[in-house]
């Protein structure tokens, strides 16, 4: 048997590489009205991301321990690798860390310091290692390599979610001044930072256009669209990266998850990249 390979639900991973590549998903929660709502299990409203009487919440730690038992199990002994949200976004990942010691060395847990299919193409890179036959520490190295070269930008239209949310860091005070003004936002060292403030939206969605394409360069990489209730500006923003980056795949195109939308808001776009290993 192989290792297999177990993510969370802010992976953002479509159903159908989920499929392919038998990759495992543990949900968040959203907390509404009482409700404890698992992220992409149950019903959850299309609206999300416009309630104000919302929040979030990790993974548990039974969720967790009975996904990595029943993983460890499959493997037959060949191992888990669990790659999660950023700890610096989330706090899954330490309680994925607690509820793995008493697996032993059976089971790696893999910050991703990214969200979305920053995670997602961690836990690709992951799959696709245990499906070539690597063992346990193969592929918690796939996992650890795409996340060093992994990049994730984001353009949001209202700034309410984001100051609502408490994930900007360092950028809270110019969010709770500068309502005109557009931030585009990047994941580094595992956090939501502001890397430059512009007038509209559509000049922040090319300033992103431009940062991917200076990170990608003239290699091969793989790219993912994430939007929230913005399925035309996310095919817009693919099909410009597709002109841009022409050595490229098509873009993965996916709605965030609800646990995400809700602290990004409507109308949001983001990109995230993984860069090709053979060429970087």
């Amino acid at each position: 048997m192989s290792v297999v390979v177990v993510t969370d639900s802010s992976a953002c991973l479509p159903a159908e590489l989920r499929d392919q590549w038998a990759v495992r998903t543990v949900p968040l929660h959203i907390l509404l009205d009482g409700a404890d709502l698992r992220d992409g299990l149950d019903d959850v409203p299309e609206d999300i991301y416009a309630r104000e009487r919302v929040t979030t919440a990790g993974a548990g730690p039974e969720e967790l321990a009975a996904a990595y038992r029943n993983a460890l199990a499959d493997s037959a002994g060949a191992g888990v690798v669990a790659v999660h949200i950023s700890s610096a976004l989330s706090g899954t990942f330490g309680t994925a860390q607690q509820a793995a010691i008493q697996f032993g060395p059976g089971v790696r847990v893999i910050d991703s310091r990214s969200a979305a299919m920053g995670t997602g193409f961690a836990a690709l890179a992951a799959a696709r290692a245990a499906a070539a036959g690597a063992d346990l520490a193969g592929v918690a190295a796939a996992a650890d390599a795409a996340v060093q070269r992994g990049h994730a930008y984001m353009v949001v239209q209202r700034l309410d979610n984001l100051r609502r949310s408490g994930r900007i860091g360092s950028a809270a005070a110019w969010l709770g001044t500068a309502l005109s003004l557009k931030p585009l936002l990047a994941v580094e060292d595992g956090k939501l930072v502001l890397t430059q403030r512009i007038r509209t939206v559509g000049k922040a969605v090319t300033a992103m256009i431009d940062r991917v394409c200076d990170v990608v360069g003239d290699r091969s990489a793989a790219l993912a669209v994430h939007h929230v209730a913005n399925p035309q500006g996310a095919h817009d923003l693919a099909d410009a990266l597709a002109q841009r980056l022409p050595a490229c795949e098509p873009a993965v195109i996916t709605g965030l998850c609800p646990t995400l939308a809700l602290h990004v808001g409507a109308g949001a776009v983001a990109v995230c990249v993984d860069v090709d290993p053979v060429r970087d």
